[in-house]
């Protein structure tokens, strides 16, 4: 057994934290998760640092903020200076491995070359834009040659397929990083639907629907069924992974991380998935396994997507660059008296440029009017936007920005979201106060 962990990262795209059965969801659509949570860590309230593909995905790699690596909207390559996880690990033994969804390329539906694939030099099956290359059932991704590989089956499962195939395959007398992207439960763009496996979403018609989404437009009626399928799948193809890491006798010897990039609020809250501050859209599920850590453990600290890169060098035992925004967990993972965020920091890009602050009670979100959210990485003047009481509407129905009762709030929450930009690299803003009761929700 290798003295440093194994490392593996299951990473869906677009799934919501409530799909989770150790966060409270009845449907039973992810037991093998769950399985996970009872002898390992729960990350109880988890958050994007930016509800989209790309950015999001560049953060976690890098454990530095969008606008800090440059990604701050999709479709932008990762700089080739900006060191990822895989880098680092690999420059330190490990070997790397990638399969699934990249969007770090900024190749579309084109090979991405070895310099564009962020270090994972070892083992690479994957497709820049998964969505591009590939339907439901099926499509092809590259391999680190950039041939074309085909697959007609279930997406999900043929990137599961992949993965299994390196870890039957990989170097035994290294320690390896192997990162399974999915695509799903993301929807399917030029279907412009979500699409479940044959039989899935029958089981869910009836199912409970949460209650950011009731009384909502947006297109959840349509799509609800299908989104819960997928999670069931690919819950099922995790424990897949996790049986044959279980065979290979290295599971024992391996941190495991399940998260996800971002949520879906179903076009309740503007035109399209996920563009926005709310839960729906940047509250995720992050569970890990890891290796001493036989029972469950609760995590109640805030905690971001980009602590996930310091957390795993920390656990690799290598030194954390002090230009990663991000905290290692480990010290939340051993209990005592930490000295930890009050607050999770989100930007937001593509649908507007605007700014996020979630601490425990509130939620205060800002935008730049005059500016332009796909070509525009920030502004100097934002305008007070959003403010929710959590504790007592945690579904955020109500609006509380412009309200002057809560004046001092919002002056209090301006200064720490100014401070959070300030230590991402950000200027320091000038933040208009809204002048009336907004009719935003």
């Amino acid at each position: 057994m290798n003295e440093k962990p194994n490392i593996v990262i299951v990473f869906t795209d677009q799934q919501r934290w409530d799909t989770v059965g150790c966060y409270g969801n009845t449907l039973d659509l992810t037991p093998n998760l769950d399985a996970v949570a009872k002898q390992g860590i729960t990350f109880k309230n988890a958050f994007t640092c930016q509800p989209v593909c790309g950015p999001a995905r560049a953060s976690l790699q890098t454990g530095r903020y969008a606008t800090a690596t440059g990604c701050f909207r999709n479709h932008i390559a990762l700089p080739d200076n900006e060191k990822t996880i895989a880098h680092y690990l690999r420059s330190n033994g490990y070997e790397t491995a990638y399969v699934g969804k990249w969007h770090l390329g900024g190749t579309w539906d084109k090979p991405v070359p070895k310099e564009k694939r962020g270090g994972y030099d070892d083992y690479w099956i994957a497709a820049d834009l998964l969505e591009f290359t590939s339907h439901p059932y099926e499509g092809k991704l590259f391999d680190k040659f950039d041939n074309p590989v085909e697959f007609n089956k279930y997406r999900v499962d043929a990137v599961t397929d992949f993965a299994i195939e390196y870890l039957k395959a990989r170097s035994n007398d290294k320690p390896f990083l192997l990162f399974v992207s999915y695509l799903e439960p993301h929807h399917q763009n030029d279907m412009n639907r979500y699409v479940a496996p044959e039989g899935y979403a029958e089981r869910y018609r009836n199912a409970p629907v949460p209650m950011d989404l009731i009384d909502k437009d947006g297109d959840w009626k349509e799509n609800l069924p299908d989104y819960y399928g997928i999670c069931k799948r690919i819950d099922e193809n995790l424990g897949r992974i996790i049986e044959q890491l279980k065979e290979l006798d290295i599971y024992d010897n391996t941190i495991l991380i399940f998260t996800s990039d971002h949520g879906s609020h179903f076009r309740t809250r503007n035109s399209e998935y996920k563009r926005s501050c709310h839960e729906a859209s940047i509250r995720i599920p992050m569970i890990m396994h890891v290796p001493d850590i036989k029972e469950s453990v609760a995590v109640e600290e805030l905690v971001s997507l980009v602590d996930i890169a310091p957390t795993l060098l920390e656990a690799a035992g290598i030194y954390v660059p002090r230009n990663m925004h991000g905290r290692s967990l480990i010290p939340l993972l051993r209990g005592g008296d930490v000295n930890w965020r009050s607050e999770v920091f989100v930007q937001i890009s593509e649908s507007q440029v605007g700014r996020a602050i979630r601490t425990n009670k509130w939620k205060y979100c800002i935008y730049a009017p005059d500016k332009d959210g796909w070509n525009d990485i920030g502004s100097d003047i934002y305008v007070e936007q959003y403010l929710y009481d959590l504790e007592n509407d945690p579904y955020e129905q109500n609006n509380l920005i412009g309200n002057e009762a809560y004046r001092s709030v919002c002056d209090a929450l301006a200064k720490a979201l100014k401070r959070q930009m300030l230590l991402t690299g950000e200027q320091e803003p000038k933040i208009i106060r809204a002048k009336a009761v907004s009719d935003l929700i």
